[in-house]
């Protein structure tokens, strides 16, 4: 009878020390997560009113959903949603229907071009040159051909430039150092530097 007994305790008593390491995992994991969405919206807000006070030319609702964008893709693809800022600014000065002289658009001045076969890799309907005037649809496909150049060359330097002139032109040019040291890499990075002074690491 005695030994049933001690059985039944032992055996509750470990019920319960289940149930406390589950629970209390769950609220661990739970509070994690909670925490960790909580700094991510946090970021998006402030990258939001960043591109408010740089004068971006898109609506409120568009703007939210751009600074989540930037936020998410740069993410997914390992790359810091501050220097994305920076090749705005550079590119487009945050003007979502901005247009070069060599037909770039959108954001992060994206060539047709190149953009209709990126936006068929990854799943964005392509309605011609027009789609890279949707702000959310231009910082995808421009931050997918930003991480490429990445993958491509040996370091940010040589995929701003790469981007800006673009990789095949680069690679013709590659043995003028000069070229490399000036122009369109050294005001993003210069630009870069303010950003990681004003705005948040990523999480």
């Amino acid at each position: 009878m005695k030994i049933n007994m001690k059985i039944k305790i032992l055996s509750v008593s470990l019920a319960v020390i289940v149930f406390m390491l589950m629970y209390g995992r769950f609220n661990h994991d739970s509070i994690f997560s909670w925490g960790e969405a909580a700094g991510q919206q946090r970021i998006i807000k402030k990258i939001s009113e960043y591109m408010e006070k740089e004068d971006a030319t898109i609506s409120e609702n568009e703007l939210k959903n751009a600074a989540t964008m930037i936020y998410k893709a740069s993410g997914q693809y390992n790359l810091d949603y501050r220097l994305i800022l920076a090749m705005m600014k550079i590119e487009s000065n945050f003007r979502h229907k901005a247009v070069s002289s060599k037909g770039a658009r959108g954001l992060l001045q994206v060539k047709p071009s190149h953009a209709k076969f990126i936006a068929r890799d990854i799943g964005i309907a392509w309605d011609g040159p027009k789609t890279l005037d949707e702000p959310d649809k231009n910082i995808k496909i421009g931050i997918h051909f930003f991480s490429e150049l990445m993958g491509d060359f040996d370091n940010v330097n040589m995929a701003l430039h790469a981007y800006n002139m673009g990789p095949t032109k680069l690679r013709e040019i590659m043995s003028e150092k000069s070229r490399q040291e000036k122009g369109f890499s050294k005001l993003v990075l210069r630009e870069y530097r303010k950003n990681m002074i004003l705005l948040p690491d990523p999480k």
